[in-house]
């Protein structure tokens, strides 16, 4: 069975800096792109984050996030990470990884993955 588990979550202080770490089991993890997403509030959508490629070699990142937040993989641990540094009280949310379907490329649509974690909460205060 297929599974995600996100750890890293916490509480800091703005400014501080998390290392969110993903872990998969049950599939091949280096075929698939991975993409982490936030959710702010229960009941609000998933926003994307940062994804990068199976090889590692092609990534992309939210707009708000480019310049502080770091997507890497390691295919021999099977992990993916998101190294969150100049952390904002905005960036309070429920971050989630994904595994992507395959052939849709390092996309920020929450369409082109198919296999959630179950969330980590980070919260940055002020």
């Amino acid at each position: 069975q297929v599974q995600l588990v996100e750890s890293g979550g916490g509480l800091v202080q703005a400014g501080g800096s998390l290392r969110l770490s993903c872990a998969a089991s049950g599939r091949t993890f280096s075929s698939y792109n991975m993409g982490w997403f936030l959710r702010r509030a229960p009941g609000k959508e998933r926003d994307f984050v940062a994804a990068i490629s199976a090889s590692g070699g092609l990534t992309n990142y939210a707009d708000s996030v480019k310049g502080r937040f770091t997507i890497s993989r390691d295919n021999t641990k099977n992990t993916v990470y998101l190294q969150m540094n100049s952390l904002k009280p905005e960036d309070t949310a429920v971050y989630y990884c994904a595994i992507g379907r395959l052939r849709a490329g390092v996309s920020d649509a929450v369409t082109s993955y198919d296999l959630w974690g179950q969330g980590t909460q980070v919260t940055v205060s002020s």
